[in-house]
């Protein structure tokens, strides 16, 4: 049984401290946050620690993280995320590496999950710049939906550090209790959807929750601890942190990744 552990960063918090933890590493694309300082600097980290690197492309909304809903047409979607996956990947590229996925940001992530033209102009801006790529979303989405009709390799994600609600969703963040900062709680949420597919939601119901790759955000306090202990707590349910991978060149690509068993 083995799982992916990953977090948003390049956002301006101290990855340094949060890298050492992670399998993969979404970094910011220099639109809702970061900038080509960042994406060179972060990307750097993450290869040093072995860390898979992955695009964190979002809206073009700074002044509010990237975390309200931008109405465009789906058309400007798709070519929005094809802009931030080439500049993420100039970097990754002249250091020798290679990108390995595509995660959407905030507000972006949440429609691609919400609206079937933004889930699908996501894919195929993925698709565009390279079918190899893996697309990130939250499990059981229309984004991995659209993911995966677009011939992409689809990784199911789940949050440690965020509440579900009894229908599956998270609970919004404008409300109490909806990101887990107790490094304690959030591990305990990552080894039960990781070794039994469930978290508890908010009204103390159990949801059930596939995960390839289980999220640590980066702008959440105390992320660095969160992800050690998370770390910890894994190994001892003999659960294998590992990262995400691409197809192998010549194969067919998989439906999605097998990491969760």
């Amino acid at each position: 049984m083995s799982v992916d552990l990953n977090a948003d960063v390049g956002e301006g918090m101290a990855d340094a401290n949060l890298l050492p933890f992670l399998t993969s590493a979404n970094i910011a694309c220099g639109l809702h946050a970061g900038d080509a300082n960042s994406m060179d600097e972060t990307v750097s980290l993450a290869i040093a620690h072995g860390v898979a690197v992955g695009a964190h492309p979002g809206y073009a909304d700074r002044e509010n993280f990237g975390r309200v809903f931008v109405e465009m047409p789906a058309g400007e979607v798709e070519r929005l995320v094809l802009y931030q996956i080439g500049a993420l990947d100039a970097f990754v590229r002249t250091k020798g590496a290679a990108l390995t996925h595509v995660k959407p940001h905030g507000a972006l992530y949440h429609a691609g999950i919400e609206y079937p033209d933004v889930a699908r102009a996501i894919a195929e801006a993925v698709r565009r710049y390279r079918s190899t790529l893996i697309l990130v979303g939250k499990s059981g989405s229309m984004l991995t939906e659209a993911g995966r009709d677009a011939g992409l390799t689809v990784a199911d994600e789940a949050f440690a550090d965020r509440r579900y609600q009894a229908d599956g969703s998270l609970v919004p963040r404008s409300r109490a209790g909806a990101v887990l900062t107790d490094p304690e709680e959030a591990a305990a949420q990552a080894v039960s959807i990781a070794r039994d597919g469930v978290a508890v939601a908010e009204d103390g119901s159990r949801v059930a929750v596939r995960a390839d790759t289980i999220c640590v955000h980066g702008d959440t306090a105390g992320a660095p601890a969160i992800a050690r202990l998370i770390r910890e707590r894994l190994r001892q349910e003999s659960i294998t942190v590992a990262p995400l991978r691409v197809p192998r060149k010549g194969g067919p690509a998989p439906a999605r990744v097998e990491g969760h068993a």
